[in-house]
C-alpha cells in the first residue's frame, strides 16, 4: 500500500490525541479511584461469596496495534460445566447476582488498573476478543489504531443491543473523529447509561453473540 494511502488510514494526530487523552485518562482515574474503591470492595466480596472463593476475571484482549494485554474484571459468572467437563453456555453460568454486577457495570471497576498501567483509555472501541482478530475487514480493523477504552461511541449508542457491523461503523468513525470534546460527550451520556443499565446484553442473549465475520468484510 502507497504511504499515502496508510497516512489515510490513521486517526488525526492532534496534541490531544497524542499526549492530552493520556493525561485525562491518568488524572480522571486517579480521582474515581477513592470513590471506586469501596464499590470494587463489596463487588469482590459479592463475586467471591456467588462463585465461592474466585472473585477476578483475567483474560488477554488486543489493545492498541493489536496488542495483547491482561484486562481484569469482576468475575460474574460461574464455573459451571457439563458432565464432559465443557463449559455450560453463558445463560447457565450467570446467575442473578452476576447480571446485577454487570447491569451496574460494577464488573468493569478492576479495569481502572488498566487505565493506569496504559492497557486502556477511559474512552475507545471497548477491546474484544484475541480470536477475532483475523476475522476483522481492513475497516474494522482500524479500531486498533487507538488505545480501547472503558467506554466507547458504541457503548453510548446501545452497547451490546447493537449488531457487531453497528458497534464496528461506530468504532471507526470514533478513531476519525477523537477529540477531547468528544471523549467529555462520551463519558456524560456513558454516566446516563450506566444508571439506566441499559444495552447490557444482545438480544436474546445472556451477554453477546459471538463475532464470527462480517459478509460485508472486505478481504484481507
Amino acid at each position: 500500500m502507497p504511504p499515502a494511502a496508510q497516512n489515510s488510514l490513521l486517526p488525526a494526530q492532534t496534541f490531544y490525541a497524542r499526549r492530552g487523552k493520556r493525561w485525562l485518562d491518568v488524572a480522571l482515574a486517579l480521582a474515581l479511584l477513592p470513590p471506586a474503591l469501596p464499590l470494587l470492595a463489596a463487588g469482590a466480596l459479592l463475586a467471591a461469596a456467588q462463585n465461592r472463593g474466585p472473585w477476578l476475571f483475567r483474560q488477554a484482549r488486543p489493545g492498541r496495534h493489536g496488542r495483547l494485554f491482561t484486562l481484569y474484571k469482576l468475575q460474574t459468572m460461574t464455573d459451571a460445566r457439563d458432565t464432559a467437563g465443557q463449559l455450560l453456555p453463558d445463560a447457565a453460568r450467570l446467575p442473578r447476582l452476576g447480571r446485577w454486577l454487570r447491569a451496574a457495570s460494577l464488573d468493569e471497576l478492576p479495569q481502572l488498573w488498566n487505565v493506569l498501567r496504559g492497557d486502556l483509555g477511559l474512552v475507545g472501541p471497548r477491546p474484544l476478543l484475541p480470536q477475532y482478530l483475523p476475522l476483522y475487514s481492513p475497516a474494522q480493523a482500524r479500531r486498533h489504531l487507538v488505545r480501547p477504552g472503558l467506554t466507547g461511541w458504541a457503548q453510548v449508542h446501545g452497547r451490546n443491543a447493537l449488531a457487531w457491523e453497528e458497534k464496528f461503523a461506530l468504532d471507526g468513525w470514533y478513531v476519525d473523529h477523537l477529540s477531547l470534546a468528544l471523549d467529555l460527550r462520551i463519558l456524560w451520556r456513558t454516566a446516563g447509561r450506566v444508571l439506566a443499565g441499559a444495552g447490557v446484553a444482545a438480544p436474546g442473549q445472556a451477554t453477546a453473540e459471538a463475532f464470527r465475520g462480517s459478509a460485508a468484510s472486505e478481504p484481507r
